[in-house]
């Protein structure tokens, strides 16, 4: 199979148990990564917002209630996962704002400069084509709109790099192991992070894939990464 239906595959397997796992793998402190990356666009107000890879709508939510925006659309390829956002979202009453849709994000059903802003949390290092991905992110995105992404990313400075090479090869990959009930999902993760690119190279492919400033900002000694830009 391709990339994306592996991912498509493996993230329907274990969409009933990824909001728990994520929460507890990071000690909730993807909560406040997420948090942080949505204060980025306060500033702009924007008032559509498109939702990459917004898997159970854990980011789009926060931005509804921080963002207050007319609408959200959240696009992923997991069913699954977006099922349970659905149900979410009605709990929260927040249906009226928030909407899902399948997409493939290398290719979107969106026309040129279709919303304000583009958001991301944890998905864009599962692309099967990061450059192809970056430019349709880029070509929907209104001119003057702003994109946010924050992404898991490995630690570069001692001893966090180390500790964290340690903990990601063993603690995360056994653990996820047993509470998904899936043999590679978290040994995925970590082979993606440790493969994807991050800080000054990440901030060069936003600029290749048409950004015209882009920037980015290492959280909790560099376990995670924002990166913010503009059309």
């Amino acid at each position: 199979m391709e990339k994306g239906e592996q991912v498509e595959m493996m993230f329907d397997n274990i969409a009933p148990t990824y909001d728990t796992l994520n929460h507890r793998l990071s000690w909730n402190i993807d909560k406040g990564w997420r948090h942080k990356a949505i204060r980025q666009l306060a500033p702009y107000s924007p008032k559509t917002i498109l939702d990459i890879a917004t898997g159970t709508g854990d980011f789009a939510i926060m931005q509804a209630e921080i963002l207050h925006p007319e609408k959200i659309l959240g696009v992923d390829i997991s069913m699954g996962m977006m099922d349970i956002g659905r149900r979410k979202v009605t709990e929260r009453r927040l249906d009226g704002i928030i909407s899902f849709s399948r997409e493939d994000c290398m290719k979107l059903s969106f026309a040129d400069e279709s919303f304000d802003a583009v958001t991301a949390a944890f998905g864009i290092r599962n692309f099967q084509n990061l450059d192809a991905g970056l430019r349709e992110m880029c070509r929907v995105l209104k001119r003057g709109g702003h994109l946010s992404i924050v992404e898991l990313t490995t630690p570069v400075g001692f001893p966090m790099k180390q500790l964290f090479h340690i903990y990601s090869h063993t603690v995360l990959p056994v653990y996820g192991r047993l509470i998904s009930k899936d043999n590679s999902a978290y040994s995925y993760l970590t082979a993606t992070m440790e493969a994807f690119p991050q800080g000054e190279r990440m901030v060069e492919i936003l600029k290749n894939a048409g950004f015209r400033e882009a920037s980015f900002k290492r959280l909790t000694f560099g376990i995670c990464t924002m990166y913010f830009a503009t059309k």
